[in-house]
């Protein structure tokens, strides 16, 4: 067997990478792991469907430079069938970096720079 388990985001801000997660995706933490000497902290985020698949926060407490994403060439998506409630909220939020009417999917961005994908469900 092999399955898909969790991604790994490393962030600078685990407060406001937290918040920004529970507000815009509805995601809260489902486990931690700390460094004994606190170097690190990992918090495993699921949302609240059941499914298997986690995003992993890493947070490094002597990183202080933003991480280079590159182009930003990679994403992580959602499926989702609160579509326009969701989009709305994003936009509120501020946080819809493109969009693609054609495809009828958008891209939003966390605090540090990620783009997540939301995908409506089909029917």
């Amino acid at each position: 067997m092999i399955k898909f388990n969790h991604f790994n985001f490393n962030i600078l801000d685990l407060d406001k990478s937290l918040a920004f997660y529970r507000e815009a995706l509805d995601l809260t933490p489902v486990r931690e792991k700390e460094a004994a000497d606190g170097s690190f902290k990992l918090v495993y985020l699921g949302d609240r469907e059941g499914s298997d698949f986690q995003l992993e926060l890493t947070w490094l407490r002597d990183r202080t430079e933003p991480y280079n994403l590159g182009e930003c060439e990679f994403h992580l998506a959602f499926v989702t069938d609160r579509y326009q409630e969701l989009y709305e909220k994003h936009k509120a939020m501020g946080c819809v970096c493109f969009e693609n009417p054609a495809m009828g999917i958008y891209f939003i961005t966390d605090p540090d720079g990620y783009w997540i994908e939301i995908v409506p469900e089909k029917r």
